[in-house]
């Protein structure tokens, strides 16, 4: 390691989003109500742009924080506000948070937006952008994917779509399109300057059947403009295809990861791309580690992938609790470090780190 910072939360978490001033937003997800909200201040040396040798302070802060009576399962800023989005079980529905003021430390609930027929829906995935206004993307499923005006509460997008599948995660490509990804693996891509037209999902990546796949967009081998943005998609099998976000049901390139089935199903399954470092990503949620790839030099061979660097970290922990070693649940690049990585691991271990650049690799 280059760098590695730890914290530890009252209770686990599964989200971890940067908000404004570098800010990281993080929430737990037990079942019994009092799931804490919180914004942390991180470490001195994760808000400076150059390594500054020493820092005598070392540790997260809790800056601001509040109460949830459900579990946050999905969190979002709302950019260019001090707006909280989350959604989590029991149904589909969004809750909205306002970040106090600096006079405050309090998160404080100000909003529900309802789905229709949420009742009895999984938790919606969301995804938030404000190019016109602040608007959330969120639903559970294809026919349920809408955009609402966050403040207003008002309906912008609704899909025509009659097909049920089930989603694992969607996207902002830009403010006029959205990528969604099925619990099966089908890619789906919609305008919102076209006529509104029944969704239909593209073909799915090659892998065994009854495997679950997540998505993670960014900018991958070869270009960071929104045309040639990179999607990653996972398998809870570890199989790993990358596709252009225009031509979805041609992958570019395939891999297979060297991992175990996830402990836990598929649940806390995440890759994602780094958005300073051309061509790498991470994934996570089969066990305590995160894996970290340098995706430049993969064909469509689907053959095996080496890891350039595994953090193991959170593997050490949460044996006293007598529950097995620990899950990695979530993991988020820092925006501006280029190898800088947050995760978090469902004993409450929060980590940072930063590993030492590999000879020849990203």
């Amino acid at each position: 390691y280059k760098d590695l910072h730890t914290f530890e939360l009252q209770a686990p978490t599964r989200v971890i989003e940067w908000a404004r001033g570098n800010r990281v937003c993080v929430a737990g997800y037990g079942q019994s109500g009092g799931n804490e909200i919180l914004q942390l201040l991180p470490p001195p040396t994760l808000q400076v742009k150059e390594t500054q040798g020493l820092c005598p302070e070392r540790d997260f802060k809790v800056e601001c924080g509040g109460f949830s009576n459900r579990p946050v399962y999905s969190l979002k800023h709302v950019p260019d506000t001090s707006l909280l989005v989350t959604s989590g079980p029991p149904d589909s529905s969004i809750q909205v948070w306002q970040v106090s003021a600096e006079d405050s430390d309090v998160i404080k609930p100000v909003s529900t937006i309802p789905t229709e027929n949420g009742a009895g829906q999984p938790w919606a995935k969301i995804a938030t952008i404000s190019a016109r206004a602040p608007w959330v993307l969120h639903g559970s499923r294809l026919n349920s994917v809408q955009i609402t005006e966050v403040e207003s509460r008002k309906n912008v997008y609704v899909a025509a779509c009659r097909n049920s599948e089930e989603l694992s995660g969607l996207a902002f490509l830009d403010c006029n399109t959205l990528l969604l990804c099925c619990a099966k693996g089908q890619l789906c891509l919609a305008d919102l300057r076209q006529p509104p037209s029944p969704l239909e999902p593209a073909s799915g990546p090659s892998a065994p059947g009854g495997e679950r796949w997540c998505m993670g967009v960014g900018r991958g081998p070869g270009g960071s403009d929104a045309s040639s943005q990179a999607v990653a998609c996972l398998s809870s099998g570890g199989h790993l295809t990358l596709t252009d976000v225009r031509k979805s049901a041609e992958p570019l390139a395939s891999a297979k990861c060297r991992v175990p089935s996830p402990a836990s199903g598929a649940e806390f399954l995440c890759v994602s791309w780094a958005p300073a470092l051309d061509g790498c990503l991470a994934i996570s949620g089969f066990d305590g580690t995160v894996h970290v790839y340098e995706a430049q030099s993969w064909d469509g061979s689907g053959g095996e992938a080496e890891p350039i660097f595994v953090h193991k970290g959170h593997a050490f922990g949460g044996w006293e609790s007598g529950e097995g070693p620990p899950l990695v649940t979530v993991h988020a690049w820092h925006p501006q470090k280029p190898r800088t990585l947050l995760s978090a691991a469902s004993d409450g271990s929060l980590h940072v780190w930063d590993w030492v650049q590999p000879c020849g690799s990203c």
